[in-house]
């Protein structure tokens, strides 16, 4: 169902991240953020989505040959413990839920605030799934989970 390497958590993601970047903002009804706050949501999400662009960028760029979409890693994938990866399990999530929240604050969306959030909780089942996989992969993986955090540097 999943695909043998997690394809369809792929799908999902790139589904719910575009719902996020394109979907309905918000409904009748459902109250408008704060005027008087405006500019400074505007800007604040400006400044989320910067950092979370450069915090995946970056990542990125820290997996080196062992960057695969999917995640499943692959055959010849080394364990990165450094740099971002020295902070944080998984920096491209911790990227894409920063842009995620950015652009709800920059929106001032809150059907996009609720995609956020349900983007959020998606990557954290999803990077369930592949801590297995990247336990079975290197023995050393046990131990970068008790010392490194998951999502969130020095949160979560």
């Amino acid at each position: 169902m999943l695909g043998k390497r997690g394809e369809l958590y792929v799908v999902i993601q790139g589904l719910l991240f575009a719902l996020v970047l394109f979907g309905p903002a918000s409904v009748a009804g459902i109250p408008a953020w704060p005027l008087g706050l405006t500019m400074l949501f505007s800007f604040s999400g400006i400044v989320l989505i910067a950092f979370g662009f450069v915090v995946a960028v970056l990542a990125a760029w820290n997996l080196g040959r062992s960057l695969t979409p999917l995640p499943y890693p692959k055959k010849n994938a080394e364990l990165v413990t450094t740099g971002l990866f020295g902070y944080v399990r998984h920096p491209i999530y911790f990227g894409v839920i920063l842009l995620a929240f950015g652009w709800s604050l920059y929106t001032q969306g809150t059907l996009t605030l609720c995609y956020s959030l349900v983007l959020a909780l998606f990557l954290d089942i999803k990077s369930r799934q592949e801590e297995i996989w990247l336990c079975q992969k290197f023995a050393d993986y046990r131990q970068y989970q008790m010392t490194t955090s998951k999502l969130i540097p020095y949160v979560y």
